[in-house]
């Protein structure tokens, strides 16, 4: 049996939540590599409890180990995308975004939403990553 070289490529981080639900952390399709839903948990553990600048660079750093796996780093991001519980905290979301992101100026979506699966989490985010050649 052969394998299909431009099959899509999934890989899996700690989160038990890609084991019970059924996804994965990160799949590489083509030219994109999508990042899903990422919250600031690091092995198990809420990062930067009630701080949303802390957490949203947690949040964002699982996402960019997840795109290392595929050999790419913040610069190859086109897309990010937001979740937060409470509209008080995009200064803080978007302070930590801009110090990821600043040089690269991906396309960027930040929403209010009710809430999240731990009422403890304030942010949760995803990536796109671009990884074919520079157009």
């Amino acid at each position: 049996m052969t394998t299909n070289p431009a099959a899509p490529r999934r890989v899996q981080s700690d989160s038990s939540w890609e084991e019970t639900i059924g996804f994965a952390r990160a799949v590489a399709a083509g030219d994109r590599v999508l990042v899903a839903g990422t919250t600031p948990v690091v092995r198990g553990v809420l990062q930067g409890e009630g701080d949303p600048y802390e957490q949203t660079k947690a949040a964002f750093g699982n996402a960019l180990d997840a795109l290392k796996r595929f050999g790419l780093g913040p610069e190859a991001v086109v897309r990010t995308r937001m979740y937060i519980t409470h509209a008080r905290d995009v200064d803080a979301v978007g302070r930590a975004h801009k110090e990821l992101f600043d040089a690269v100026r991906p396309v960027a979506t930040l929403v209010v939403v009710s809430g999240f699966a731990d009422s403890r989490w304030l942010v949760e985010v995803e990536v796109e990553a671009f990884r074919g050649e520079s157009a």
